[in-house]
C-alpha cells in the first residue's frame, strides 16, 4: 500500500469511527493548537515562572507543561514576543539557556545553535510542523530559515537529541514555531475582529506594520489572515559606525483555516508566504556585491481527531510543502568575478523545496496500577536542491543540486505509577537515501530513548535519560565540489560520508511551588546537566598536501610556476567524518512571579569539543547568563522592567602552525529596559530600549558588530464584535 493510500485510509477510518456524533466541542490540544496552562494568570511578559507553565509538545508529542517535561524544554509565548519586539526570529530565542543563533547581519536569514550543534539539520526547525531545510554554502551558517517574528505566536524548544520523534536528524534539538491565529485577535466570546500593530525603531529606522483579521463561524470553523511589512535601514554599532548592508525589507502574508466537521475532529490549512529584499557583499561582507530576493512558501494541511470518551484516539496527520528560493543579481563584481567574465546584471539562484508528512496517534489506557500514553507513527521528508549560476559558477558548485529522502517510524510509551514515578521508553527507526552527481547512498539506524522521573517530595521531580538520534549527510556535505573564489582552493565532494549518531545522557530537576510567600505566587526552576557524544561527526577539514595559489585575485594558479613569490600555500577542504565530538554542560532556567512583579534567570555553561583534534568545535558557544526583573502596577495594566545579559569571551582555535582559525569575540554585558501598558482589552503599547549603554560588541559566530543603542515602540489596537 502506498503512503498516500495509507494516509487516506487511516483518516477515513478515524472519521467514520466518530462522525455519528454531531455536537461540536473544542479539539484536544495538538502541536498546532497549544493553549496556555492558566488562563487566569497575568500576561507572562518576560516572567520565567509563567512561561514554564505554558504547554509544550516538543519533548513527547503529547501536551504537558514545560516545567513538567522530563527534558530541557522551554516555551516563548506571544506576550513575551510582544514585549521583546524582535526584528528577527533570533530575538525570540535569546533568553533560552543553551541556545544561540548565527546570522550574517546583512542577510535576514537565521540559524539556530543548540549546545554547540548547528548546520545541516542538526537542529530541526519546524514552522507549523513543516521542516525548514534550506541551506547555502558561504561564510554564514549552513542551514538557514527565514521567518519574520511578527508571524510567530510561540516557540517551543527542546534541547538535546531527546525529541527524535519530530523527525530525523535532530541531534541538537528541536525548535517548533507556531504562527499566530484566531486567538491572537479574538477573545473566546467574540466572533469576528481585526488587529493592527504599528512599530517604530530608532537605530535602524525600523518600520513595522502588521494587520490581522479573524472570524469564527460557530463551532464549525474559523479563519485568520495576516499581512506584515517590515523595513530596516542599516544600523549603527556601539561606537557610532554605520554597519553597511544591514537593512532589508520583508512583506508577507499568512492565512489559516480550521474546520471542524464533527465532534473532536479538525481540518487545518495554512499558507505563509514571505518576500525579502536586501543587498550585500556576500555572507562575508567582502567581495562582489549582489542584490538578493528571497521568497519563501510554507503550506500545511492537517487533520486531527480526539475525544475524551475515546481514550485510544488522539490522531494527527499533517502534510506540508516548503520552498525557499534566493535569486541574486550581480551588482558590482570584484576582480575575481570580473576575471571570469561576470558583469552587472548576471543572475544566479539557489532553492530548496521539501515535501513531507507526519502521522501519529496516542492511545491512553491503564494496565493495573500503570497509566499509559502510547504514541506511535511515522514521518518522511523529501528535499530537492536546485541551483543555477550565470554569475561566476561558485554557487552552483558549492551548493550542489541533489535530492535527499528522510523517513522514520517510532513508538513511545509514557507510563505513570502512583503519582511519583514516570517512565518514558521510545524507539525510532530512521532510513535515508541521497542522490546526486551520479551517486546514490543510504542507510538506517534504530535509536532508543529511556527516561525515568521520580518525585521524592511534592514539588520536586528528578529525572534521568539516555537518548540517541541519527543525522544523515546533507546534499551539500556529500556533493559539494568546486573552487573557492579567493583565495582559490579546492573543495572536494565526499560520497562516502557516514551519518552522525548522537548518544545523550542527561539528568535534571524540575521544581514547582505555588503560594510560597504570598497567595498566588509561583516558583518554577528547571536545571539539567548533559553529556552528548556524537559519533562520526561531520566537519569541514583540510585534506591532502598543500599547494600554491596566487595572492592576486583572479590570477591563474599557473602563475605560481613562474613567480612563486606571488603565491602562498593552501590545502584542499572536504566534509569528512571525524571520530567523535563531545558536548557537555549545565543549563538553568527559572523564575518567581508574585503577581505584582517577577524575576527570571537563565544561563548555560557548555563545552563542545572535537575529541580527535582535542580542541573546541568552532560552533562551541560562550557561557551566558541573563536575568530579567519586572514590576506590575495599576491592576497589572502597566509592566516595567529591566533585562541584563552577560556573555563570556569565546574560545580561540588554532591550526597546526599555531595560527588562529576562527574569529574569537570578547565578553560583554548588556542592559535593556522595557515597559508595557495595557490601556484596555483592545489597546496595548510596548516600549523596549535595547543596549542602553551603547556597548560595542560582536556576537560570536557573527561576522559583523551588533547594533548599538536602539529604542523600539509599538502600538496594537484590536477591534472585535459578538
Amino acid at each position: 500500500m502506498s503512503v498516500r493510500t495509507g494516509v487516506a485510509t487511516a483518516a477515513a477510518a478515524t472519521f467514520f469511527a466518530i462522525a455519528p456524533v454531531h455536537g461540536q466541542t473544542a479539539p484536544a490540544p495538538t502541536q498546532d493548537a497549544v493553549p496556555a496552562a492558566d488562563a487566569a494568570a497575568p500576561d507572562a511578559g518576560l516572567s520565567g515562572a509563567i512561561s514554564l507553565d505554558q504547554i509544550t509538545v516538543t519533548s513527547t508529542k503529547t501536551p504537558e507543561q514545560a516545567i513538567d517535561a522530563l527534558s530541557a524544554s522551554s516555551v516563548v509565548d506571544t506576550s513575551q514576543i510582544n514585549v521583546l519586539q524582535p526584528s528577527k526570529a533570533s530575538g525570540v530565542l535569546q533568553d533560552i539557556p543553551g541556545v544561540t543563533t548565527q546570522e550574517s547581519q546583512n542577510d535576514p536569514g537565521q540559524s539556530v545553535n543548540i549546545r554547540g550543534l548547528q548546520d545541516f539539520g542538526r537542529v530541526n526547525i519546524l514552522v507549523d510542523g513543516a521542516r525548514q531545510d534550506f541551506q547555502i554554502s558561504g561564510h554564514n551558517a549552513n542551514g538557514t530559515y527565514y521567518l519574520d517574528p511578527a508571524f510567530i505566536g510561540r516557540a517551543d524548544v527542546t534541547r538535546g537529541p531527546v525529541s527524535n520523534i519530530y523527525g530525523s536528524g535532530a541531534i541538537g534539538g528541536v525548535v517548533y514555531y507556531t504562527t499566530r491565529g484566531v486567538d491572537d485577535v479574538l477573545a473566546p466570546d467574540k466572533i469576528y475582529g481585526a488587529s493592527q500593530t504599528i512599530g517604530l525603531g530608532s537605530n535602524s529606522r525600523e518600520i513595522l506594520t502588521s494587520t490581522a483579521g479573524a472570524a469564527r463561524f460557530g463551532d464549525y470553523a474559523d479563519l485568520y489572515a495576516q499581512f506584515v511589512y517590515r523595513g530596516l535601514a542599516s544600523y549603527f554599532d556601539g561606537v557610532g559606525d554605520k554597519v553597511a548592508d544591514t537593512g532589508s525589507t520583508i512583506a508577507g502574508g499568512l492565512f489559516k483555516a480550521n474546520i471542524r466537521p464533527a465532534e473532536g475532529q479538525q481540518i487545518t490549512v495554512s499558507s505563509l508566504n514571505q518576500s525579502y529584499n536586501f543587498t550585500n557583499n556576500g555572507t562575508s561582507n567582502a567581495g562582489s556585491r549582489f542584490s538578493d530576493h528571497v521568497t519563501t512558501g510554507n503550506y500545511t494541511l492537517g487533520y486531527t481527531a480526539a475525544r475524551p470518551d475515546l481514550p485510544w484516539l488522539d490522531f494527527s496527520a499533517k502534510a506540508y510543502y516548503t520552498t525557499t528560493k534566493n535569486q541574486q543579481t550581480a551588482l558590482a563584481p570584484d576582480a575575481t568575478y570580473e576575471a571570469l567574465g561576470v558583469v552587472p546584471g548576471d543572475p544566479l539562484a539557489d532553492s530548496m523545496s521539501t515535501i513531507g508528512f507526519d502521522i501519529h496517534n496516542t492511545s491512553r489506557f491503564d494496565t493495573g496500577p500503570l497509566s499509559h500514553e502510547l504514541t506511535y507513527g511515522g514521518d518522511s521528508a523529501w528535499d530537492h536542491v536546485n541551483t543555477f549560476d550565470n554569475a561566476g559558477g561558485f554557487v552552483s558548485a558549492l551548493t550542489p543540486s541533489g535530492n535527499r529522502r528522510l523517513s522514520g517510524g517510532f513508538v513511545q510509551d509514557q507510563l505513570r505509577y502512583g503519582g511519583w514515578l514516570r517512565f518514558v521508553g521510545a524507539l525510532r527507526y530512521d532510513d535515508y537515501s541521497l542522490t546526486g552527481d551520479g551517486v546514490n547512498s543510504g542507510g538506517g539506524h534504530l535509536s532508543p530513548k529511556i527516561t525515568i522521573g521520580v518525585t521524592p517530595v511534592q514539588g520536586i521531580e528528578l529525572y534521568g535519560l539516555y537518548a540517541e538520534a541519527y543525522r544523515a549527510p546533507s546534499v551539500t556535505e556529500t556533493f559539494i565540489e568546486g573552487v573557492h573564489p579567493f583565495p582559490a582552493f579546492n573543495i572536494l565532494p565526499n560520497p562516502d560520508l557516514t551519518p552522525e549518531t548522537g548518544h545523550n545522557f542527561e539528568g535534571g530537576v524540575n521544581i514547582k511551588y505555588d503560594n510560597i510567600l504570598a497567595q498566588g505566587d509561583k516558583l518554577r526552576i528547571k536545571a539539567n546537566v548533559f553529556s552528548n557524544i556524537v559519533d562520526n561527526y561531520i566537519d569541514f577539514e583540510p585534506v591532502g598536501p598543500s599547494f600554491l595559489v596566487p595572492f592576486i585575485p583572479g590570477a591563474p594558479t599557473s602563475l605560481c610556476n613562474v613567480a612563486p613569490f606571488l603565491c602562498f600555500p593552501i590545502t584542499s577542504y572536504q566534509y569528512v567524518n571525524i571520530a567523535q565530538a563531545h558536548l557537555y554542560g549545565v543549563e538553568l532556567e527559572g523564575g518567581y512571579d508574585w503577581g505584582g512583579g517577577f524575576v527570571a534567570v537563565s544561563g548555560a555553561h557548555i563545552n563542545a569539543r572535537n575529541v580527535s583534534a582535542n580542541q573546541p568545535l568552532i560552533t562551541s558557544i560562550p557561557d551566558k547568563i541573563s536575568g530579567t526583573f519586572g514590576l506590575r502596577f495599576l491592576d497589572q495594566q502597566l509592566t516595567i522592567g529591566a533585562r541584563a545579559v552577560f556573555v563570556a569571551p569565546s574560545v580561540e582555535l588554532y591550526d597546526d602552525t599555531g595560527a588562529t582559525t576562527n574569529e574569537p569575540t570578547k565578553g560583554y554585558g548588556l542592559l535593556d529596559l522595557f515597559a508595557s501598558y495595557k490601556f484596555s482589552e483592545s489597546v496595548n503599547a510596548d516600549l523596549y530600549l535595547k543596549n542602553v549603554f551603547n556597548q560595542q560588541y560582536t556576537q560570536y559566530l557573527n561576522t559583523l558588530p551588533s547594533a548599538g543603542f536602539g529604542a523600539k515602540a509599538s502600538l496594537t489596537v484590536k477591534f472585535s464584535s459578538m
